[in-house]
């Protein structure tokens, strides 16, 4: 987690840098370091030890020193005396999406203003489109950026929180007496964002754990401890409730604490209703008060006539009458991946090399691997020129001509155009074994205009699927206005598959729409939208949230043998032909 927390102080660098007009090169060698500690493997702390931080590129002995001294005492003098050098709200200012360093040069030296109210006041009175650069249009998404920014503040994105439940629940493994561990709650059930994380341990003597637990590197800051159960705030802000339970009522615990709350008061009721009463302890006879289930998380359904349910199903959607009725799905599970689509390299706007991406995939143990670089009208991500891509076909088929068990597809990620039009002409989509068409513009046209693109895009013989359908980014900008279901029957009608994008920022498909699609027979695809190597583990939050939109391994590309994944892709393409 430290190089993540100095990666965001030197972004932060080099945002009050530029606000107050300092030396560009000095800007960009922050912003360049900050990405590139953003996506370092390996443990940042051992490499400061080893006195190793010199070998990390774009790290020269400032910024080495720097490191070292966050890492020791949690904080760097320099930013705290560039805060205090620029107008208090500045910061804050900087938080907001769609506001950067020169937007809030000209917000503060024109409006005063004192705090983010300010702000929304301004723009709620229409006094930011008077401004030199500003609009009614960037007034409105300002104000939509402020209520978006509120809304990110509660939460967590999901791979922060599965990464701190990983490390936590592997800390408590280790302390003594504790036998099981587990996340529970929000995290569990694999929710796009989470508040609060809750985690679970078995131990015969509870006392001992919460005492080892509030004297942990967890324990920023200990809210409350008792003898069960302890809540602390981490160095990072993040609250986690600990509970710790006799290993007998283990299973029950977990259940209980997982929730959902309208899930777990559906299931009190069916107990109620067979004399029994469900607890965090158990499952107890009514009338004689014995316990007949606890120890097993399977127990307690079991208990009243139900198969075990997966967590991510657990939100009263259909789970408790699909389990009655004996018709829960199967479903996906990561052992059930083969592959992965939507991946980048350092070819456009990735970090790592073609090399390393095509390693990692194998690593992953898939059978393929789809390498998508941007299409040229996205300059900003350093998009393909039809040269350069084709320059990339040709690696590919060298690599794959030296691979036996492992296949790389050829692919792209092309712009859709504001007219519905893709960025490579056909005779370039068609040297391409997999294209991924995403809209990366234009996110404010009309409901019917970006229906209109999409339709067009999926009519598009060569276009395999839609990439981050509803173009959202979580706490930063809301989907644009389409017609779900005429995009879903498009895609069901054209043969074209949805990605459930797994990029923690994006999650597009959401889970309600990716169940939606499944139900109108539209094939979805997880993608991982992969720009390093380390996100390529994204994919555990792809599968997670295939689980919630009850996808079972029939209703996903990435499942399929690449023998059958090239005959759908071919089909679609044959199909136009004739």
């Amino acid at each position: 987690m430290k190089q993540h927390e100095i990666a965001e102080q030197f972004a932060h660098m080099a945002d009050l840098l530029e606000y107050r007009g300092d030396n560009p090169f000095r800007v960009r060698a922050y912003r360049r370091a900050a990405q590139t500690l953003e996506q370092l493997p390996g443990d940042l702390a051992a490499m400061a030890v080893e006195q190793k931080l010199r070998s990390i590129p774009g790290i020269g002995e400032d910024l080495a020193q720097k490191i070292q001294e966050y890492l020791v005492t949690g904080s760097l003098a320099a930013l705290e005396r560039l805060k205090a050098q620029v107008p208090p709200v500045v910061p804050e200012l900087l938080n907001i999406p769609g506001i950067g360093p020169k937007t809030a040069k000209v917000l503060t030296d024109k409006l005063r203003l004192k705090t983010v109210e300010d702000l929304a006041a301004a723009a709620r009175a229409h006094k930011l489109q008077k401004l030199p650069g500003f609009q009614a249009k960037k007034e409105e998404n300002i104000l939509k950026a402020l209520a978006l920014v509120q809304q990110g503040q509660e939460r967590m994105d999901l791979w922060t929180a599965w990464c701190l439940g990983q490390e936590l629940t592997t800390w408590l493994d280790q302390v003594p007496g504790v036998t099981r561990t587990s996340i529970a709650g929000s995290l569990r059930r694999m929710r796009e964002t989470v508040g609060d994380l809750d985690v679970l341990a078995a131990a015969k003597q509870p006392a001992r754990v919460i005492e080892r637990f509030r004297t942990s590197p967890f324990a920023g800051r200990v809210l409350a401890a008792g003898g069960t159960k302890a809540s602390v705030i981490t160095p990072q802000g993040v609250q986690v409730d600990l509970r710790v339970v006799a290993p007998e009522s283990f299973g029950a615990a977990l259940q209980y604490f997982t929730g959902s709350k309208e899930h777990n008061v559906r299931l009190r009721e069916q107990a109620s209703r067979q004399g029994l009463k469900i607890n965090e302890y158990g499952v107890f006879q009514v009338k004689t008060g014995k316990r007949i289930a606890g120890r097993e998380e399977a127990d307690i359904y079991k208990a009243l006539g139900l198969p075990w349910m997966a967590p991510e199903l657990r939100e009263d959607s259909g789970e408790l009458d699909a389990a009655a009725a004996g018709t829960l799905p199967k479903l996906v599970d990561m052992k059930d991946i083969r592959g992965d689509f939507h991946v980048h390299t350092n070819a456009s706007d990735g970090r790592d090399t073609f090399e390393v991406m095509a390693r990692a995939g194998k690593e992953q143990g898939y059978d393929y691997l789809a390498l998508c670089e941007h299409s040229p009208s996205l300059r900003i991500a350093n998009g393909l020129s039809v040269p350069r891509l084709r320059e990339r076909l040709n690696a590919i088929k060298a690599f794959n001509a030296r691979s036996k068990s492992y296949r790389l597809l050829a692919g792209a990620e092309v712009d859709i155009l504001a007219d519905g039009k893709m960025d490579y002409p056909d005779s370039v989509l068609a040297e391409l074994d997999f294209v991924v068409g995403s809209i990366h513009s234009g996110f404010t046209q009309p409901e019917a205009q970006i229906t209109k693109r999409l339709i067009a895009a999926m009519r598009n013989p060569y276009v395999t699927i839609i990439g981050h359908p509803t173009g959202r980014l979580l706490g930063q900008r809301p989907p644009y206005a389409m017609d779900v279901a005429a995009v879903l029957k498009e895609a069901k009608d054209t043969g074209t598959a949805l990605e459930m994008n797994a990029a923690p920022q994006r999650l597009d498909l959401t889970d309600t729409m990716a169940r939606q699609a499944r139900q109108a027979g539209v094939m979805l695809a997880i993608c991982t939208d992969s720009h390093s190597k380390e996100q390529l583990g994204y994919m555990t939050l792809g599968v997670g949230r295939a689980r919630r939109a009850w996808l079972q391994s029939s209703d996903l590309l990435n499942c399929m043998t690449l023998k059958r994944l090239t005959t759908w892709i071919n089909r679609k393409r044959q199909r136009a032909s004739t």
